[in-house]
């Protein structure tokens, strides 16, 4: 079984990885494997990482079976230090959650879920992309959205009306969204000012 967020992949196998000259490896260590995620109804409330996770370290993030991958998310050290994660940890298992979180999301806005191709099958996880559905809300609640692949800040204040447009938008999930508002996070929860 291929894994995932572990290999730097050819043009012509779009595994994991930063290089499209480097030489193929497996994708994912999947310390457990997806045959041992046993369930692979994935509710929407754990969030795909967890779920993903789940598959290929059985939600252990600080997995290190010496398998060459580490980390919940089973990354392959070359990927890991191609998609910035020296700068919170040596290896994934070194990490937090959250960290390993932040690098998993460069990775997938470079390669999408096919980083991880046996799990992110095996868990349909694709379906976290579709975007939701505006949630309206009634005096006081704070309406949110959910980012989805191929949406902008632009996009997502014209569908909320939102009155400063993408720049209050930004202004006021600038933590969520980080220094960059032209690279969305997919799944990222975005609060919607009023408007």
């Amino acid at each position: 079984m291929p894994p995932a967020a572990a290999s730097a992949a050819p043009p012509t196998r779009p595994a994991a990885g930063p290089t499209a000259g480097a030489a193929a490896r497996p994708t994912t260590g999947a310390a457990a494997g997806p045959a041992a995620y046993r369930n692979s109804a994935c509710s929407s409330d754990e969030g795909a990482w967890n779920c993903l996770a789940q598959c290929e370290s059985n939600g252990r993030w600080n997995a290190n079976t010496g398998n060459g991958y580490y980390g919940g998310l089973q990354f392959w050290q070359p990927t890991w230090e191609a998609y910035g994660g020296l700068q919170y940890a040596p290896r994934a298992d070194l990490a937090t959650r959250s960290e390993q979180i932040k690098v998993a999301e460069k990775l997938r806005l470079s390669q999408g879920w096919k980083a991880w191709p046996s799990c992110s099958r095996k868990l349909r996880i694709e379906r976290f992309d579709r975007p939701e559905e505006p949630v309206r809300s009634s005096r006081g609640e704070r309406r949110t959205h959910v980012v989805a692949r191929g949406e902008t800040l632009t996009s997502i204040a014209r569908r909320y009306g939102v009155d400063g447009g993408w720049k209050d938008l930004y202004a006021a999930n600038r933590a969520a969204v980080g220094s960059r508002p032209d690279l969305l996070p997919v799944g990222a929860r975005l609060v919607i000012p009023k408007g």
